[in-house]
């Protein structure tokens, strides 16, 4: 019987690549993941370390680094972080010699609440708690304030936040039992009643005439309350 030495080969050949391919692929999924590699997308980077990532990166009850490949879960630490208050978004990916990244996207306080409790509520409406690692300078939120009832005052917030002229000089916004908003500015004593936030654009722009007129006469510190509750006119009352 005439053997043929071609099939062999290739029979050989199948065979020796499937066992490479099986070897590999054994090697890659018990390959240990290497130390996380941690990048902080946007500007916002200042209120949680890498360190405390990394903390939050477990699986097992165990830090990642040093754990077989094939046992990780992505989507698993994707939602470790992202149930950190500080987070407002994450993704966790691997390449496949078992590096594992993460980006990380930091909330951002817009205003800080200072009553009975202290946190900061952030550009979307959201708690968010302080930060041991830095503090934001954001303007202060007194008054009748609910955790889970800040839509007021967030509004009023993000106005400010929005707006060159008000980021710079309100410092204080107080909300009161009727839910109508007054505040303070940098470098004087008067109150300014805005009331509620309907026509606030206007409201606003009124102000800014107000106040640069004052400031031009030098009359500011004249005043202890002006009201915006009006959208006609600014009416003050004097110290």
């Amino acid at each position: 019987m005439k053997v043929n030495y071609n099939y062999l080969k290739i029979i050989v050949l199948v065979l020796f690549v499937g066992f490479l391919y099986a070897f590999s692929n054994h090697r890659n999924r018990t390959r240990k993941v290497s130390e996380p590699n941690i990048e902080f997308q946007g500007e916002n980077k200042l209120f949680i370390t890498e360190a405390t990532v990394s903390k939050l990166l477990i699986q097992n009850q165990q830090p990642v680094s040093d754990q077989p490949k094939d046992i990780i879960d992505l989507n698993e630490l994707e939602i470790a972080l992202k149930s950190n208050p500080m987070i407002k978004k994450a993704e966790v990916f691997m390449s496949v010699n078992g590096e594992l990244s993460a980006e990380i996207e930091q909330k951002r306080p817009i205003a800080r609440v200072n009553t009975n409790a202290s946190y900061y509520i952030d550009d979307e409406g959201q708690f968010m708690p302080l930060s041991t690692n830095y503090a934001a300078r954001v303007p202060l939120v007194t008054g009748n304030i609910k955790k889970n009832d800040l839509e007021t005052v967030y509004q009023f917030a993000k106005a400010v936040d929005e707006d060159e002229f008000l980021k710079k000089y309100v410092i204080e916004i107080h909300q009161n039992s009727d839910k109508t908003i007054d505040f303070k500015i940098r470098k004087s004593d008067f109150t300014v009643h805005l009331g509620t936030l309907k026509q606030l654009e206007k409201k606003i722009n009124n102000f800014k005439a107000f106040y640069q007129k004052a400031l031009k006469d030098k009359i500011l510190d004249k005043y202890k309350r002006v009201n915006l509750k009006f959208d006609k006119q600014v009416i003050c009352t004097k110290a």
